[in-house]
């Protein structure tokens, strides 16, 4: 009898290839676009240092003044304008009407060391996202801008209870929210959240056509004009949370 002979499996010819490892997912994500209008230099430096310290922010801009800050967010609009009030050249107002002109708004968010109520209306009239004191830490300002980016409204309860005593609702609208259907309040919380009618729409996992129809609703019951007075019923109510 021959011998047997064992069978020597062949190789394959598939080589198993190693995936290269995975970056860390903070490697990974998009980062915030940030610009800063801020006129004291070291401030502006340190805002700057910080900022970028955070694995997802990137601070592209710098402007010293209001005219630096219209024309770096003309050229490159990031996705958040952290801004100053108090600034030469064209204050903060000045800054917000032109970004309200050039057609494609910049989410902003006002850093001030201002104590008068009517400047944090005028912030809320003009568009401005959200307003932090500088009096605040970082972690404050980091979570603002994380808000705001995100198309959320970042005004602490302090300074939303300031906006309400220096914008007056007209007469009529106090309890108006009452009138709402449970899906009518819920489309009025995320309006005073700061979402727009799409991220509404994916949010409740319904149609865009449809958030229209019930915002239209909405108008009718309350009888807000837009959307600020309607954002700022809802303070009145406490549905806005830092």
């Amino acid at each position: 009898m021959s011998p047997r002979v064992k069978a020597i499996p062949k190789k394959s010819d598939h080589t198993q290839v190693r995936k290269p490892k995975l970056l860390g997912l903070r490697t990974l994500q998009k980062k915030i676009r940030i610009a800063i209008a801020e006129d004291h230099a070291i401030l502006r430096e340190a805002l700057a240092n910080a900022l970028n310290r955070q694995p997802d922010f990137e601070v592209e801009a710098k402007a010293r003044n209001g005219k630096e800050a219209i024309n770096a967010v003309r050229e490159k609009p990031p996705d958040v304008l952290i801004l100053d009030l108090a600034m030469p050249e064209g204050n903060g107002f000045d800054v917000l009407r032109a970004i309200n002109q050039q057609g494609a708004p910049v989410a902003t968010l006002v850093l001030t060391g201002s104590e008068n109520k009517s400047d944090y209306a005028q912030v809320v009239k003009l568009g401005g996202r959200g307003l932090v004191m500088k009096s605040e830490g970082m972690e404050k300002l980091c979570a603002a801008v994380r808000k705001v980016a995100q198309g959320h409204l970042a005004f602490c309860n302090d300074v939303a209870q300031s906006v309400l005593g220096a914008m007056t609702p007209k007469p009529g609208l106090s309890g108006a929210l009452n009138r709402l259907s449970a899906r009518e309040r819920e489309i009025a919380g995320l309006v005073a959240r700061g979402m727009k009618n799409s991220e509404i729409a994916n949010e409740l996992a319904i149609s865009y056509n449809t958030v229209k129809v019930h915002l239209q609703t909405i108008f009718s019951k309350t009888g807000a004009r837009d959307r600020l007075e309607l954002v700022t019923m809802a303070l009145t109510a406490q549905r806005l949370t830092a």
